[in-house]
């Protein structure tokens, strides 16, 4: 029996999993501040060599591991979206699925803290423009093609909502009773939703 070989491409593929995998580990527990590149590579149980091969430095490697993130959420989101469902509930779903997941310390840190901070608001909302940002002007712009919503720019009303999205999160996720605050919020932003309905 002959064992197939890996190719140049499998151990790349390989290699650069590994890296995110232990990244996303670390940075969720210890920030990015707290994590050198030497316990990254340990962990990854791969050289300093190919860390900086794969990504460059550490900053590039945090930035594919919050697309990583991004992008699981963002299928997250979409699950909870049903279709045939009217708007405002679509909204309220999606905006309880976000929450859902940013009660997870992974996601808290990644996303919310050192998102921004480490990339920059730029760099930061690009690679949410590629996943949930999306997600929410795609929403937006068919309610609106559907005649359902107010005619109105639908960019940069869905960083509007994204902004309010996060900072729910943050709220929920320092409050001392979170389940009340995620109580006093969506008591708050439904009627801010059901304002886009024509």
């Amino acid at each position: 029996m002959q064992i197939a070989r890996r190719t140049q491409a499998d151990r790349t593929a390989a290699t650069r999993a590994a890296l995110i995998a232990a990244g996303r580990k670390l940075f969720a527990e210890h920030g990015f501040a707290g994590v050198g590149t030497e316990t990254i590579v340990r962990a990854a149980a791969v050289s300093r060599g190919a860390l900086y091969h794969q990504f460059g430095d550490k900053t590039e490697l945090f930035a594919a591991v919050l697309a990583h993130v991004e992008g699981e959420i963002s299928g997250q989101l979409a699950a909870a979206m049903p279709a045939d469902t009217e708007f405002v509930e679509v909204m309220m779903l999606s905006l309880r699925a976000w929450l859902d997941a940013c009660q997870r310390p992974e996601v808290r840190q990644i996303v919310l803290i050192d998102g921004p901070s480490v990339l920059g608001w730029v760099r930061w909302r690009d690679i949410c423009q590629a996943h949930i940002l999306g997600l929410i002007e795609g929403v937006l712009a068919q309610g609106m093609d559907d005649g359902i919503l107010l005619r109105l720019p639908s960019k940069p009303l869905a960083h509007v909502l994204l902004a309010v999205a996060d900072e729910a999160a943050l709220y929920v996720g320092s409050a001392k009773d979170p389940d009340a605050a995620r109580s006093d919020l969506t008591a708050v932003i439904r009627p801010l939703i059901e304002a886009l309905v024509r």
